[in-house]
């Protein structure tokens, strides 16, 4: 739940129209004042998300009332409300530290768009300043969240970085990427950092017609159209409280972005068939594999507040080593085998292919693979079959060097995420470095590489 918003005006009737103009349009928790002597001691009580000021009041004007505010609470947006003829004054206090200000009377419309502004302008530079401590500590505060996105590459981990940020926002966020790079995992990840009590709700809107688009996201009334019998709630009510996922909007017609850039700006909907609005009460996240730029532009601006892009699988080598073992083990259990041992030479055949599906196809290729194998190492045949190489190629070759040698010594944050992974693969097979079942079996790489690790790591056996 986030902070109050604080209304100081002397005027109880301008109060009591404030907070119900407020409440009505989604922000339930609305604190009146109209003494500005008790706004400091109010304030040092409790936070506030945004203050609106009446510059003219009696024992304490706005303006003074303003400078004290912004030298104990600067991180508070303060919106000055004043009469037409004190616009000059309303520019000086905005001079003096004020957010913006507004004329009075103000409509309904204006104070809303005045309001969700400066609680953006709020949001986003509390974003930033957490983005930049996450980004100079270079560390993740909750990394049991992203345990299903198998990884050691530092450009991932900084995507992860990112949304543990954003998170917490109530902005919409674009997920860019290839198909099958784990746009889903990231916003499934988004959601459960983000701490919303409502359900994750997941929409792919590729191939729905504006007709289907409408009725699966805001629903209908009984009798709104032939053959709607029974009323029905849409994915946007749904997913109340929690996070709206809406995949591939690349695909949407112009219609339907027209509809979905009304809901992210008004935050609110109507049922088909029905005249009453339904107020939006769930973060969206927007998924692409399409260049985001070919969207309506104001709807590509408004998305790109908070905008990550997923790098694709041949961009990241380094992390085959860890998803072919992942899938090599959930495929055997599946299947009701034992693992099969993975030969080294096929991460040189895979390193050399684009992977247009990335972890998606792999995930296949790897779990077909699995179940031809009957008995010795994991065959290539199936990998060679499906990527058009002929299955003797690099018979002897040995694991590419870049999986272990991703600049470890110019970026700290893979150096650290490379020591942990060592680390985990020698505990695991008790220090036994060579042989099968070993560290170096394990990772995939020659003893002699591993050794060569340890060394540069000054990691060794425990006595």
């Amino acid at each position: 739940m986030s902070d109050p918003i604080l209304v100081v005006d002397d005027e109880q009737a301008v109060l009591n129209s404030v907070r119900r103009t407020l409440r009505t349009s989604g922000f339930d928790e609305v604190l009146i004042c109209a003494d500005p002597l008790s706004v400091m001691p109010l304030l040092e009580g409790g936070p506030v998300s945004l203050i609106l000021l009446d510059l003219v009041m009696p024992a304490l004007s706005g303006r003074e009332l303003l400078e004290k505010i912004v030298t104990a609470f600067p991180e508070i947006p303060v919106v000055v409300v004043t009469a037409e003829q004190d616009a000059r004054t309303a520019v000086d206090c905005m001079k003096a530290g004020a957010y913006d200000y507004l004329l009075k009377p103000a409509s309904a419309e204006e104070l809303l768009a005045t309001v969700r502004r400066a609680l953006d302008h709020r949001e986003l530079r509390e974003e930033n300043s957490r983005l930049r401590s996450t980004l100079l500590h270079q560390e993740l505060t909750h990394p049991e969240v992203f345990a299903a996105i198998i990884t050691l590459d530092p450009a991932m981990h900084r995507v992860f970085s990112y949304l543990e940020v954003v998170a917490r926002g109530s902005n919409p966020v674009l997920i860019t990427g290839e198909s099958g790079s784990g746009k889903e995992l990231m916003a499934r990840a988004l959601h459960e950092l983000s701490g919303r009590r409502g359900p994750f709700v997941a929409v792919n809107v590729a191939g729905l017609d504006d007709a289907m688009f409408s009725d699966t996201l805001f629903g209908h009334k009984a009798g709104a159209f032939t053959g709607a019998s029974m009323p029905r709630r849409g994915m946007a009510e749904i997913a109340s409280g929690g996070t709206l996922f809406l995949d591939e909007i690349g695909d949407l017609g112009e219609s339907s972005q027209v509809k979905l850039l009304r809901l992210l700006q008004e935050k609110e909907y109507y049922p088909l068939g029905s005249e009453t609005p339904k107020l939006l009460d769930a973060r969206v996240v927007a998924a692409t594999h399409q260049d985001p730029a070919k969207l309506r532009r104001d709807l590509f601006f408004r998305l790109r507040a908070y905008m990550v892009r997923i790098p694709p699988l041949r961009d990241r080598v380094g992390d085959l080593p860890l998803l072919v073992e992942r899938f090599v083990n959930e495929a055997a259990k599946d299947l009701g085998k034992a693992p099969p041992q993975v030969p080294e030479r096929l991460y040189r055949v895979l390193s050399r292919y684009d992977f247009p599906g990335n972890v998606r196809e792999l995930r296949a290729l790897v779990f077909d693979s699995v179940a031809r194998h009957l008995n010795g190492p994991l065959p290539l045949d199936a990998f060679a079959e499906a990527l058009g190489m002929a299955s003797g190629d690099d018979a002897d070759g040995v694991v590419p060097s870049e999986f272990l040698d991703k600049q470890i010594f110019s970026d700290p944050a893979w150096r650290e995420l490379e020591k942990a992974n060592l680390l985990n693969a020698l505990r695991r097979t008790n220090w036994k470095i060579s042989g099968k079942g070993g560290a170096a079996d394990l990772l995939a790489v020659r003893p002699s590489t591993l050794e060569s690790r340890m060394r540069a790591f000054r990691i060794e056996k425990p006595r």
